[in-house]
């Protein structure tokens, strides 16, 4: 039996479209490990096609992952809170614009209403980055959540230090592991890591 067997994990994605391929296998690892996962998607996600991908194709890939339906409202996921049906919920990927709402108290999405329901509960919730301004103004908002209690942040790194020297991205091959360590009252070490070898 593994940790997660008999979890249920909210799996929250905001519209870092770029790193959606790189996401749905590790949905998948979820799955494999035995949790029941929800997920909970952003308006852009619903709404927007990318050279990534359709909007209608990542919601369909996302539905035949899990099993679920998609929670994409505020309405929708507010329920989260009083059920206290979520063990840990993770944001990945997570923006830098809902990195900076989180951080500031603004709960205007379906992935703010749920990550908000799950701090109120005192579960863990967990970020994994995704932003071009990581290192930039963003910086103070990861910084008021690395110190915030119950939010655990999947190692992260510089993207393409050498184009985008602001960027951040979180080590989407972690998110299970950062997900059980959360759940154990850790944060998965080190937090700080080379994203790519040069």
């Amino acid at each position: 039996m593994t940790k997660l067997q008999g979890k249920t994990i909210g799996f929250g994605l905001s519209g870092s479209h770029c790193t959606f391929e790189e996401t749905m296998p590790q949905i998948q690892r979820f799955v494999d490990e035995g949790a029941r996962v929800i997920p909970i998607v952003s308006h852009t996600l619903m709404t927007t096609d990318t050279r990534f991908g359709t909007s209608q194709s990542w919601q369909q890939k996302i539905k035949d992952i899990t099993g679920e339906e998609l929670i994409s409202t505020i309405p929708q996921a507010e329920p989260l809170g009083p059920s206290k049906l979520l063990d840990v919920m993770l944001i990945a990927p997570c923006t830098g614009s809902t990195t900076s709402r989180l951080a500031n108290a603004i709960t205007d999405s379906a992935v703010l209403m749920a990550a908000k329901a799950t701090m109120r509960n005192l579960r863990p919730l967990v970020v994994a980055i995704s932003t071009n301004d990581g290192l930039g103004l963003n910086a103070a908002n990861i910084a008021k959540l690395l110190a915030a209690k119950n939010i655990y942040f999947v190692p992260f790194g510089q993207d393409a230090p050498d184009k985008k020297p602001n960027s951040l991205v979180a080590r989407m091959d972690l998110l299970v592991e950062t997900c059980v360590a959360a759940m154990e009252g850790r944060q998965l070490q080190p937090l700080l890591i080379e994203r790519f070898n040069y």
